[in-house]
């Protein structure tokens, strides 16, 4: 496992091709410092799924040439309007647009917990969505007469990245009520997390965060980076960088101007171990 502060070793762990499971911007851990590394780096043909949605760090990973695939059931910067390189992504063709549902996306993630090929499940049967998925079938229930449903393929991500408010030491790692991303876990084949903070203790043997917690198991590299999250908010820590991310959408309307925001950001991002 990757020590405290070591990022690089830790994004060296995402190669070119990868299948990518990102957090959602606005309530889950998004590991901003490692998406910014990953870019640094020059990372290609990454498939990004969203954990269900896909918002700032999507954007930036799409505008600097690192993404083939997007899976997700929305990705918009939010408040702040579409996601702008995206948006030009789309309409040149350069990027690859997989459309999901939150429900399937989590019923996916959840089949690949479960090491199941699939998951049943209801509300998309009827709708344009199915037809363009050749990887969904409808089926007919085993148990009763006239009742088809849909079985959404499993999701098994290479690598699921987030950034949590709390590890411990043994490589345990505090994600409080956001569930989706303890099933991201189980589902990947590998987990990697940037921490706000290291705890002394236990995670697992103390009743305030056992529940909450991913058991080191699960987790392949953790890393120490305070502000990792940055400009992304991280609940309990601190808000989104609300002025950095309007900076980045008027930017990011052309790519000369976001061109200009990467430098800037690769440059002034806070420190990251």
């Amino acid at each position: 496992m990757a020590g405290d502060g070591d990022l690089d070793a830790l994004v060296a762990r995402i190669p070119d091709g990868t299948t990518l499971a990102l957090a959602a911007d606005y309530y889950s851990g998004c590991a901003m410092a490692a998406v910014r590394r990953l870019i640094a780096r020059g990372a290609r043909g990454l498939h990004l799924i969203g954990i269900p949605t896909l918002g700032f760090q999507a954007d930036m990973l799409i505008g600097a040439g690192c993404v083939a695939t997007v899976e997700c059931a929305a990705l918009t910067i939010g408040e702040y309007g579409p996601a702008p390189r995206f948006v030009a992504a789309v309409k040149a063709g350069t990027v690859r647009v997989i459309d999901g549902t939150c429900p399937a996306i989590h019923a996916g993630l959840q089949a690949a917990e479960k090491g199941i090929p699939f998951m049943p499940l209801r509300g998309i049967i009827g709708s344009d969505l199915v037809a363009h998925r050749d990887d969904w079938k409808i089926a007919d229930n085993a148990f009763s007469t006239n009742d088809p449903i849909l079985l959404v393929k499993a999701i098994r991500p290479d690598v699921a990245l987030l950034h949590a408010a709390l590890a411990d030491r043994q490589g345990n790692v505090w994600i409080g009520v956001r569930r989706e991303l303890m099933t991201a876990a189980h589902a990947a084949r590998r987990t990697l997390v940037t921490a706000e903070e290291m705890f002394d203790g236990d995670l697992l043997a103390d009743d305030r965060w056992a529940a909450g917690t991913i058991p080191a198991l699960y987790i392949a590299a953790l890393a120490h980076v305070p502000n990792g999250a940055w400009p992304v908010g991280l609940r309990g820590r601190y808000p989104a960088d609300a002025a950095h991310l309007q900076r980045y959408v008027e930017m990011a309307q052309t790519e000369a101007g976001f061109r200009r925001y990467l430098e800037e950001v690769l440059l002034e991002s806070p420190t990251e171990g």
